[in-house]
């Protein structure tokens, strides 16, 4: 089984009904011109996988799974959060419903401010890091996914700079470029991100 052969299939399904993610990744698939559709989901009516792994890989492999079970097409999904050491890597997996309720943005940036205030020593850095786990499943029972993974790293701001982005991205600071991850356009965060970066390597399994 080559690991390309889902691209004779026509169709490839994003397992994902994140309106933020879904429209980062038609960014990134339509740059790739890839000769199948990349359809969401949403679009089969199927709805989120129940996220019951122990970290972004499993997560990652069981929403694949489930959307290809589904659709009957080889699926992709990506799983994703940010994580702090000094949390001990949280949010992490759990990033999306920190704060109680799935993906309520306001209410996750909050409980992390509110977690890390007490870490804070005299305006020293908060090391942060986004994380993106691609998995792509060429049918459901798959004994083979190809995993891509992109690591960004940065730091965690005291309050929410810009408008840009979704989830954490008003709290993730780049020192080096001097914005958050909320200042930067679409086309600027998908050349360095964690999902460009895990896109990338995509990308380039293409080619072998």
């Amino acid at each position: 089984m080559a690991a390309t052969d889902w691209l004779s299939q026509g169709t490839l399904v994003l397992a994902s009904n994140n309106k933020g993610k879904i429209a980062e990744f038609e960014k990134m698939f339509a740059e790739l011109q890839l000769p199948v559709d990349v359809i969401p989901q949403g679009q089969l009516d199927i709805e989120d996988a129940v996220e019951d792994g122990l970290s972004f890989v499993e997560n990652a492999i069981i929403k694949a799974r489930h959307a290809a079970k589904i659709s009957g097409k080889p699926a992709i999904a990506d799983d994703s959060g940010i994580c702090v050491p000094a949390l001990g890597g949280a949010p992490g997996i759990y990033s999306a419903r920190y704060a109680g309720e799935h993906g309520n943005d306001a209410a996750n940036n909050d409980k992390l401010l509110a977690d890390l205030k007490p870490l804070r020593k005299n305006g020293a850095a908060i090391e942060g890091m986004f994380v993106c786990v691609l998995a792509l499943v060429q049918h459901a029972e798959d004994p083979l996914p190809q995993i891509f993974q992109g690591i960004w790293t940065g730091e965690i701001l005291e309050a929410a700079r810009g408008e840009n982005g979704f989830g954490y991205d008003p709290l993730f600071w780049l020192p080096e470029l001097g914005i958050s991850s909320a200042e930067m356009s679409k086309a600027e965060k998908n050349k360095i991100s964690h999902r460009g970066q895990a896109m990338q390597l995509f990308k380039a399994s293409l080619a072998k």
